[in-house]
């Protein structure tokens, strides 16, 4: 939220020297994180003057159109003579006042102006617009100062245009949805510096009438428990905002529409109410307010034709839907700039859940949406609506109906019990009493003495043996963020100052340090890093379609998936069952952005649903839930095991002067299985590799990785149908496997170095094309004995001398002794031996024997 100094100033009485990093750090203090602190007057230098446009000169020929322009600027310029400046905006005329940078002068960015020629012409200077001043990202046209702007050509236009102020950029959490407006921030304000607040919202209202301002039925008051409403008829349609408050609309990053629609927006951003203007003879019939029927339509303001759901309220009239409730109004009621005299105003309170969800269904993150989804203020609907009414007759004319709508369905605020101690209890810093109930009434609460008991820690800090006070606290109703006695604890700490609070490190207990599981997830993570692989972190949330895109059998137990109650996106509303999704997905979006030769990897759990579980219990904060509770909530979590996941396209080795690139497959896919079973401390004896058809790989280049016969994962070339439906490049390689499904790593003797030299044979076996490398790589080691250190394979050979079917494998063998230099005799023995049980069991033969 961006938000003015001069305009806080308005309603709580900050010090008048107050430096700008003073401030900051007071919302800091208070838990408002500041973006910036940006102050006007020094964001741009030069001379920033108002100039008065004398004569236009359409350019034609040129791509774009473009505007020669004379602008009285004064004696600024040093001569009292037009200045010439070359312009391609089109909302001005001549007559208009608009703010020029002179040659010299620097814009935010350090983006310096000078006088050059262009477009055959010479221009000195710039015709300014809001965005190009830093004061909003409204770049559509330039600045045009309003016939309340009573300064001359060639005065300072810094003034006129609000760049001598200072502007706050805060992050406000979703926990404090009060701060998003001028109300909220004040009086957190006059917390930090102890001076007066004057509260808008206690303005006075009148309250509503027994004949409504207009017909309206509000079928769902839970959704909307307050919906109040007056008519305003007779405004002049051409009356502009007032420039004071389009500069703070600016300033706030909110465009200025039309003087009906910037007055409900500033109410907005001065009491945090979200307001809505429609144009009352754009209405047929009475009011409606109730939930959409599925498949209804709605064509809101930024002309996109929505589809509705069944969860969305809206409000209707005779036609129809005419605005969905609190994200955005409708095409077919809004107020047309010159051409609506009749505004019906609407101020109303909505369901926060409610509006969050479809806010995100139908991805309108609107500033109303934001503050309703983070909780409004219900107590001041009506001073919203005397607010706008007034300023809308003081800037538009109109005459305000006397009647006023308010259907009121709001429940009163429940009392919360309080233990005056609980905050010293919990937190280790004495808050007597007295200053629990100061600080709590600060905020807004009313506070009551309850019952008494007895303290549930008599040797707790500051806290007397014996009989404690118990508080009944009643939040305001602009926070309903208050809940529970830890939430008026947190309001105690806070506003009487974090850094009261010390900080105290535990001590780190001996002779612990990384977990197992902890060492072997960084182990495998390095092992991948230094091999060239990148490591990525993917969203968890996946779309119904994925299970179908990856080619998933009907009954394959990845099917399943748990289904979030308020997922970020309705897209994607499933906790995945496999990395490979999200992580083909980053793939995609690299090599959209112009990476060819990519190998990503990831380490993170999926999620499968416990089927038949239910619900979990309803567990409150005011005590600890029982071990039985803790049990029954484990049970419905879903299993989260940790997988490792690799995808690969392009050239695994790159091509440069020493040759053409090696393109990645789907031995690449099973080496890095292999590696991450070495880094996770899994012997090479215990791992198996065996052809297998698993989706989403392809039938005949797909492994299945075994450690002690139990397969943990798959790895290979994805079927060419995944391939297609995700776009990705032909023969991508994935691998994946289930970390926590590998037994702990064993406790492993030191290795014994020999000082001897090796000696080195190559065999090459002959075979059926069917028999895996794998299982003859294990005949050669088990006939080898003790004496083979070593076997690779190191080539492949299938041709019409072998015979159809068969193939020759060609290994080299290692072999060495630990205490002595092995005889051309022994070598040749120990190779012998390896050949024989490799043709004793697979039915190998010597090539060429």
């Amino acid at each position: 939220m961006r938000v003015s100094v001069s305009w806080l100033r308005e309603y709580v009485d900050l010090p008048a020297d107050l430096p700008t990093g003073d401030l900051e750090q007071a919302l800091v203090d208070l838990g408002i994180e500041v973006e910036s602190v940006v102050d006007l007057a020094e964001s741009v230098t030069g001379q920033l003057v108002v100039g008065e446009v004398r004569e236009i000169e359409e350019l034609t020929g040129f791509k774009k159109p473009i505007r020669f322009c004379r602008v009285d600027v004064g004696a600024a310029n040093g001569t009292g003579e037009p200045q010439e400046i070359v312009c391609g905006a089109r909302n001005f005329a001549p007559g208009d006042r608009v703010v020029v940078i002179l040659p010299g002068g620097v814009l935010p960015g350090g983006f310096a102006i000078g006088a050059r020629k262009t477009y055959g012409h010479n221009s000195a200077g710039m015709i300014c617009s809001a965005k190009e001043l830093g004061l909003g990202d409204d770049h559509s046209g330039i600045i045009v100062l309003g016939p309340d702007v009573t300064a001359k050509p060639g005065d300072d236009a810094r003034p006129v245009v609000g760049l001598d102020d200072v502007v706050l950029d805060l992050e406000i959490t979703p926990d404090r949805g009060y701060a998003l407006s001028l109300r909220g921030l004040a009086r957190e304000l006059s917390h930090a510096f102890e001076v007066p607040l004057r509260d808008p919202a206690l303005a006075p209202a009148p309250g509503g009438t027994e004949t409504p301002a207009y017909p309206v039925e509000v079928r769902d008051p839970v959704g909307c428990d307050r919906f109040t409403a007056r008519l305003v008829r007779g405004v002049d349609p051409t009356a502009p905002t007032p420039s004071w408050m389009a500069q703070r609309l600016v300033t706030a990053g909110i465009r200025s529409i039309s003087l009906p629609v910037d007055i409900t927006n500033y109410v907005m951003l001065e009491l945090g109410q979200p307001m809505h203007a429609f144009d009352a003879d754009r209405i047929a019939g009475p009011l409606v307010v109730r939930r959409a029927e599925a498949g209804e339509k709605l064509t809101t303001l930024d002309g996109v034709s929505r589809v509705l759901t069944a969860d969305d309220m809206v409000i209707c009239d005779d036609t129809g839907p005419i605005s969905l409730a609190a994200v955005m109004g409708g095409e077919t009621s809004e107020v047309v700039t010159g051409g609506t005299t009749n505004v019906l105003f609407e101020a109303a309170h909505w369901d926060p859940a409610m509006v969050g969800r479809t806010a995100r269904r139908h991805k309108l993150f609107s500033e109303a949406a934001k503050r309703w989804e983070r909780g409004v203020d219900p107590a001041v609907a009506l001073v919203a609506l005397e607010r706008a009414v007034r300023l809308l007759t003081e800037h538009g004319g109109g005459t305000p109906s006397a009647e006023i709508l308010d259907i009121d369905h709001v429940r009163p605020r429940t009392p919360i019990s309080l233990p005056a101690d609980l905050p010293t209890r919990r937190v280790g810093v004495e808050y007597p009493p007295a200053r629990v109930v100061a600080l709590l009434e600060r905020v807004g609460c009313t506070v009551a003495q309850g019952a008494d008991r007895l303290s549930e820690d008599p040797g707790a800090v500051g806290v007397a043996s014996g009989v404690g006070t118990v508080l009944s606290v009643t939040p305001p109703t602009w926070r309903p963020d208050l809940t529970d006695p830890a939430d008026l604890v947190e309001e105690v700490v806070r506003l009487d100052g974090y850094d009261k609070v010390p900080s105290v490190l535990p001590t780190a207990p001996p002779g612990r340090g990384l977990t197992p599981r902890q060492r072997r997830r960084r182990a495998v993570a390095n092992s991948l890093a230094e091999r060239g692989y990148v490591e990525v972190l993917a969203h968890p949330f996946v779309s119904p379609e994925l299970a179908d895109q990856l080619g998933l059998p009907a009954d394959d137990p990845r099917r399943p998936a748990v289904r979030l109650a308020n997922p970020l996106s309705e897209e994607e509303p499933l906790l995945r069952t496999t990395l490979l999704g999200p992580l083909l997905g980053i793939l995609k979006r690299n090599l959209g952005r112009g990476h060819r030769d990519l190998a990503l990897y990831e380490i993170g759990a999926v999620f499968h649903p416990r089927v038949g579980a239910g619900s979990p219990p309803a567990m409150g904060v005011d005590r600890r839930p029982t071990d039985a509770e803790f049990a029954a909530a484990d049970a419905v979590v879903p299993a989260q095991p940790v997988h490792v996941a690799v995808v690969l396209t392009g050239d695994i080795d790159p091509a440069g002067w020493w040759g053409p690139g090696r393109p990645a497959g789907w031995a690449d896919a099973i080496e890095a299985a292999r590696d991450v079973l070495a880094a996770a401390g899994i012997p090479d004896e215990r791992v198996e590799v065996r052809a297998a058809e698993y989706a989403p790989w392809h039938p005949g280049r797909c492994a299945e990785l075994r450690v002690d016969g139990s397969v943990v994962g798959h790895a290979g070339e994805l079927h060419p149908l995944v391939v297609a439906a995700l776009e990705l490049p032909r023969r991508t390689c994935a691998m994946e496997l289930n970390l926590d499904a590998l037994p702990p790593t064993p406790v492993r003797p030191a290795p014994t170095v020999s000082g001897f030299p090796p000696a080195l044979i190559d065999v090459a076996l002959v075979l059926d094309d069917s028999v895996p490398a794998e299982q003859v790589r294990r005949a050669l080691e088990a006939g080898a004995g003790e004496l083979l250190e070593d076997v690779r394979l190191f080539d492949v050979y299938s041709g019409a001398q072998l015979g159809e079917g068969r193939r020759s494998l060609a290994y080299k063998l290692t072999f060495r002794a630990p205490d002595r230099t092995l005889t051309v005799e022994e070598a040749v023995a120990a190779r012998d031996a390896a050949v024989a049980v490799a043709a004793e069991r697979l039915g190998a033969t010597l090539r060429g024997a």
